[in-house]
């Protein structure tokens, strides 16, 4: 009787902790829940991103993209997928062949973004994986297409026409799918070994050509000076020899008219010394210059 009258005591102290467990449980599951709900309500979309916003898993295309930031939406039904817009690049080698049926290794660089104010109608058309669907493909098409229009040594010589072909090309056909293009580079042409050897060697040949022609011409030039040259000293050796001419000339007409102009000269050309060879008769004799 006496254990009978404890558990009668206890009995209520029993269901008011069990009354208790269960309304922190209630508790705890209730948070649970809202902690869901709120958790499911808000999406947070990163810098250089947008957000495509599901509803029920289908495009809500009467949105724009979710920007930068916090973001509330419906639980449960709505969900966001994050796209990034920023600078993206693409690089791919390709093999074609020129006009002229040359092997040509071309790589070429792409930098592009996600149009952010399209970037809902780019995943639900393509996707995620839109690099691969889109970009590769028109990247290898349009660099086959272009580099077929030009001759191998076209393609060196033409460089900027050629990277203007393939840049246009690119552009036009990503924009259909709100892809926008920055720079595209080439960064590199490559020919079969037994072109770049061709073309090696008819650089060297116009290189040589070249110097033969440079060498014509300063032989030419020198030729010319040395011609120059000499007809400047026939005309010093004219002027020289006419200037004597007419010295002498000079001097003829003076005697002519004067035959004591000799012995004047003779006293012009005497140093005041008496010379050591004389003539007949133990006459000095001066001798006069031969030039005037």
């Amino acid at each position: 009787m006496v254990s009978m009258a404890v558990s009668r005591y206890q009995s209520p102290n029993v269901s008011v902790n069990r009354g208790v467990a269960r309304g922190v449980a209630i508790g705890i599951i209730a948070l649970i829940a809202i902690g869901l709900v709120a958790y499911s309500a808000v999406q947070i979309v990163d810098a250089g991103h947008r957000g495509v916003l599901l509803h029920w898993n289908a495009v809500d295309t009467t949105v724009p993209p979710l920007s930068e930031g916090l973001h509330f939406v419906m639980p449960f039904a709505d969900s966001v997928v994050q796209m990034e817009v920023r600078t993206l690049k693409y690089v791919k080698s390709t093999t074609s062949a020129s006009k002229d049926l040359q092997t040509v290794s071309t790589a070429v660089t792409v930098n592009y973004h996600p149009s952010p104010e399209a970037i809902h109608h780019l995943y639900q058309e393509v996707g995620l994986d839109y690099e691969d669907r889109i970009i590769q493909p028109a990247v290898e098409e349009v660099v086959k297409q272009v580099t077929a229009n030009y001759n191998a040594e076209e393609l060196i010589t033409k460089r900027p026409q050629v990277k203007a072909d393939i840049e246009r090309e690119i552009t036009d056909r990503l924009a259909d799918f709100d892809i926008m293009t920055e720079v595209i580079s080439i960064t590199d042409f490559q020919f079969s070994t037994l072109f770049a050897a061709a073309i090696e060697a008819k650089v060297e040949a116009e290189q040589r050509a070249l110097k033969a022609e440079n060498d014509l011409l300063r032989i030419e030039v020198e030729a010319r000076q040395i011609e120059q040259q000499a007809q400047g000293e026939a005309n010093a050796n004219i002027a020289r020899a006419n200037g004597e001419a007419e010295a002498i000339r000079i001097i003829n007409e003076a005697l002519a008219q004067n035959p004591n102009y000799l012995e004047w000269l003779k006293t012009q050309a005497w140093d005041g010394q008496l010379p050591l060879v004389v003539g007949d008769g133990g006459t000095p004799f001066i001798q006069i210059p031969v030039t005037p």
